[in-house]
């Protein structure tokens, strides 16, 4: 069994895109995209606006993957056209590129790591740290690991977080995150003022809200789900930590076109090189992938991922609050 580097070397031939290829599913998901967002303004019937309102979400959420592709110089690197293409879908997903991109290779560069791995992910406090913590701090760590902080992270993770807090921690550095979030109100304010309500509902809210509370969901359960293993950073290595802290999540066929193949997230994590339409050749052609850890989208799963809160280094492992209040020194 191939591991280490040598898994990592064995997945190179796949890390090669199909430029033709990648083109094609980029064009025809942004035309997808973009007939959706039509047929938000455009539909006879409310409730095949409704439908369109869905599947503009839909196509937010794969298009935003095909645009972390590129982020990664995955695909379509080094083409003008492109750059403009996922430049301004990055800001009008509320995502500034080069503030997504640093955050997010840091994540690659540090997943599971127990004391760097936060930038550009969820927080994680071993249970010694969470319980010296204060009670505002314990608040705040609980708040952004819960069920609430996704279902808002339209507000909460994209707005405040990816826009905002940037601009505030650095506004000269990070000048263009409020003029995104600027142009994003704007827009808003222009549609409901000369559209009417229901049109911004649908059209603009509705699929911002859902697509971003999708994705929040899927990176969150990608690295927070029973079984996964956060180690010390002298601990840390690369090929372990995506394939013992990055998850498999089971899907049909139909969401894993919606999610452009990010359920196989334990193979991105190894080479986040491989094209995301050749994840799945991945997996089939190399059997030490296939041992993968599975999480799915099924309620009870959900539900699993979501009770996760601290590392119990003792345990080794993932625990609840639950078993975080059994501790005597829980104030």
């Amino acid at each position: 069994m191939l591991e280490g580097k040598e898994l990592i070397l064995a997945t190179k031939p796949f890390a090669k895109e199909i430029v033709w290829k990648s083109w094609l599913l980029t064009l025809y998901s942004l035309m997808l995209l973009i007939v959706s967002i039509l047929g938000t303004f455009m539909a006879p019937w409310v409730w095949l606006k409704i439908i369109c309102s869905i599947f503009e979400a839909m196509m937010l959420s794969r298009f935003f993957i095909i645009f972390h592709d590129y982020q990664h110089h995955t695909i379509l690197h080094r083409s003008k056209l492109a750059n403009a293409i996922f430049t301004v879908f990055g800001m009008y997903m509320i995502t500034p590129p080069s503030i997504w991109k640093r955050s997010h290779d840091h994540h690659h560069s540090h997943n599971s790591k127990l004391f760097s791995a936060s930038i550009g992910s969820y927080p994680i406090m071993t249970k010694q740290k969470f319980l010296e913590a204060s009670k505002k701090e314990r608040l705040i760590y609980l708040f952004t690991r819960s069920p609430l902080n996704m279902f808002l992270s339209y507000f909460t993770m994209f707005l405040y977080g990816m826009c905002i807090q940037s601009f505030i921690s650095s506004p000269r550095r990070h000048w263009d995150a409020i003029v995104i979030v600027l142009l994003h109100v704007s827009a808003a304010m222009f549609i409901i003022f000369n559209l009417g309500f229901l049109t911004y509902f649908l059209t603009y809210f509705l699929p911002f809200f859902l697509s971003h509370m999708l994705g929040a969901y899927l990176f969150y359960a990608q690295h927070n789900f029973p079984g996964v293993v956060f180690r010390n950073n002298t601990e840390w290595n690369y090929a372990k930590a995506a394939l013992e802290s990055s998850s498999f999540m089971k899907m049909n066929k139909f969401l894993n076109w919606v999610t452009a193949n990010i359920g196989y997230h334990h193979i991105h994590h190894l080479n986040s090189k491989i094209p995301f339409y050749r994840l799945p050749e991945v997996m089939k052609r190399l059997p030490e992938l296939q041992q993968a850890k599975i999480t799915t989208l099924k309620p009870k799963d959900i539900i699993a991922c979501l009770k996760l809160k601290v590392w119990d280094a003792d345990l080794n492992k993932m625990i609840g609050y639950a078993e975080i209040k059994q501790t005597p020194r829980l104030a």
